[in-house]
């Protein structure tokens, strides 16, 4: 169990550049997508369909793709924000405001400044020369029993996503989750450059490689679980003493 705790503990979002030149094996990919493979999905539906794209040339296809800045992100994004390392150390949820360009980071800036000053964005610099590129797709005529807006479908995307996730990490695979490709006009122009049917959509992508020396690091903080575990009733939080008994089962 330990192990297994230890490997969640330390994943990570590897938002720094990708070596280029060092791909990642098939056999590494092989068990990254077995894992995938076996993550839970709702009545076994088994909703996916991943692309593997490691061509150079293919990658800068995509590459070349236009991305601008989601309005809708960059205002709700912003709620998330901490400005210093001691206010995301307080808050325990959210991100370091430094990640992002300054324009994205002042509130009540228009968003045509903001898409001024930040400048054109490709996909090329979201992609940052990985290797690889997972595109996870789902057949969009299909949703789980009684599930309003398949809700339980776009779960078992998360499950696939965490598992390949964790056995990238255990494999030294750094592994970032890109959710670009999943807005309108980028998923258009990746499903005609990757030839991906009308009816299947763009989930979220992962770009795999193995970090730089000069990788970005970062503050990574989680809430105690006293801060969210309730016991037996919403509001009575659950200590240390009370799951003592049950662990020693």
């Amino acid at each position: 169990m330990s192990d297994i705790l230890t490997l969640i503990q330390e994943r990570r979002s590897v938002r720094g550049p990708f070596d280029p030149e060092r791909p990642v094996s098939l056999s590494d990919l092989q068990q990254i997508l077995e894992a995938a493979r076996w993550s839970p999905t709702a009545h076994n539906m088994q909703n996916f369909e991943i692309l593997v794209v490691d061509s150079k040339e293919v990658l800068a296809r995509l590459g070349d793709i236009s991305s601008p800045a989601s309005e809708v992100f960059i205002r709700e994004n912003y709620d998330q924000l901490s400005f210093s390392e001691e206010e995301l150390l307080q808050k325990k949820v959210g991100i370091l405001g430094t990640m992002f360009p300054a324009a994205w980071r002042t509130p009540g800036a228009k968003f045509d400044e903001v898409a001024r000053e930040s400048g054109p964005s490709f996909l090329r610099d979201t992609i940052k020369d990985s290797p690889t590129v997972l595109i996870v797709t789902y057949d969009s005529r299909k949703r789980a029993p009684a599930s309003e807006g398949d809700v339980l479908g776009f779960i078992s995307l998360g499950c696939a996503m965490e598992n390949m996730w964790l056995v990238a990490q255990s494999l030294g695979i750094g592994c970032q989750i890109m959710s670009v490709f999943s807005g309108n006009t980028v998923e258009k122009e990746t499903r005609r450059i990757l030839g991906i049917p009308e009816y299947m959509r763009t989930g979220f992508a992962a770009r795999l490689g193995y970090p730089v020396a000069s990788a970005f690091k970062y503050v990574r903080v989680r809430r105690n679980v006293e801060d969210f575990a309730h016991h037996n009733r919403f509001g009575a939080k659950l200590t240390a003493v009370d799951v003592a008994p049950n662990a020693q089962r």
